[in-house]
């Protein structure tokens, strides 16, 4: 049965409460945005009284308007026959929210706003396939809040519910309202069309490509020189610092000891960690922790614009020398706004670094005359530029 109109609900409500006819109006076209009362879940009724309320609508004053204009859409609710939304306008945790927004301010008011939405098990939680964004586009909004309300709905029906198994297969199932396609197909596409368009034409044309290439994962690569290295250390015989006199080998040694955490310095010897362990036994988790160093690596967002530059530049196999990587890397970077001091110095230190990184793993073959990445370093390349892609947006930004 369809929710009631809410036209005829205020003129009900204005013939029996008069008094709360206008909060209730000012509640409902906040809550619903014009859209009919039917399509209303219990997050949006949450997140209106919990957050909405308080900091968009009227002053902050202790026994002021907010309260009072949560009941009157109690009474809009009841009119509606929709109790539990009723009951959640007059609850102690609500009249509880609202009062600490009001007495103790907007940081601790959203602390404790957080905390009962995540008490109410509706919000949808982190999966492996997807961290929600706190920004959202509406492709994953939709996903969000189709995922809320079979969550709702579970709990309504009273199942025993698993969130993250409910919430998986909200997204990764065809939905015959999508005409097939799976909440997470759209969110990965509306993330990835969001990475292309970039800030800066140079930036767009390199990206564009990928956006069709990295809509697909890419299948885990075994990567051997790591693979020994870590079956060295665990093997029960201590390995030596020296352990080769080659530059990629102690490369790869510093990286798997100081950027992978995978080893680790005992005495003048080095041995395996446990983190380095599970490494060792699932190729899967080595390559995952190898393709997110490659990209999360430094700490400002200049290095990171660089390196992601630099992987689409080198992803198709391109034969490149150290001077043309440099000079490519610091014509993109520099249309995407960014104005390095002393030109291609300030681009050398993260494209050296990932250069180096490749070549001590074995993903491209890289000398002071040229730098190339052969097939698993490509792979190793859409893998990086896939996860950065497809991060989470945050008010902060990460890079």
């Amino acid at each position: 049965m369809s929710a009631p109109d809410v036209t005829a609900l205020l003129a009900e409500l204005e013939r029996s409460h008069p008094d709360m006819a206008d909060e209730a109006r000012t509640a409902v076209e906040w809550l619903t945005g014009g859209d009919p009362l039917e399509t209303v879940t219990q997050l949006d009724v949450c997140e209106f009284l919990w957050y909405t309320l308080p900091i968009k609508v009227g002053p902050l004053e202790p026994g002021g308007d907010h309260e009072r204009l949560a009941r009157s859409l109690g009474r809009l609710f009841q009119l509606g026959g929709m109790e539990r939304y009723a009951a959640l306008c007059e609850s102690p945790t609500t009249i509880q929210i609202l009062a600490t927004y009001a007495t103790e301010g907007e940081e601790a008011g959203t602390s404790a706003y957080q905390q009962a939405l995540e008490a109410t098990g509706v919000l949808p939680p982190d999966v492996p396939e997807l961290q929600w964004s706190m920004i959202m586009g509406p492709e994953e909004l939709g996903a969000h809040l189709a995922c809320s309300a079979a969550l709702e709905l579970a709990i309504v029906a009273g199942e025993t519910i698993d969130r993250a198994t409910l919430t998986r297969r909200w997204l990764t199932e065809p939905r015959a309202e999508l005409g097939g396609d799976s909440w997470l197909n759209r969110v990965h596409g509306e993330r990835l069309n969001r990475w292309v368009l970039g800030r800066g034409p140079a930036r767009r044309e390199l990206a564009q490509p990928f956006e069709v290439r990295l809509h697909a994962p890419v299948r885990p690569q075994p990567l051997p020189a790591l693979h020994r290295l870590l079956s060295v250390a665990a093997s029960g015989e201590t390995l030596p610092l020296r352990l080769a006199p080659s530059p990629e080998a102690l490369r790869l040694r510093d990286l798997a000891e100081r950027e992978l955490g995978a080893i680790r310095r005992d005495g003048a010897r080095l041995s395996i960690t446990d983190h380095g362990m599970r490494l060792l036994r699932s190729k899967e988790a080595m390559w995952s922790a190898v393709t997110q160093l490659l990209l999360t690596k430094g700490e400002h967002e200049f290095e990171v614009t660089a390196r992601e530059a630099a992987l689409m530049l080198l992803a198709d196999g391109t034969l490149m020398s150290p001077a043309q990587l440099r000079e490519r890397v610091s014509e993109v970077v520099g249309g995407e706004g960014w104005h390095p001091a002393t030109g291609l110095a300030d681009v050398s230190q993260p494209v050296d670094d990932l250069v180096g990184q490749l070549t001590a793993l074995g993903l491209a073959f890289g000398d002071e005359l040229a730098v190339r990445m052969d097939r698993p370093g490509q792979l190793a390349a859409l893998a990086a530029l896939r996860a950065h892609a497809l991060r989470p947006r945050t008010y902060v930004s990460s890079g």
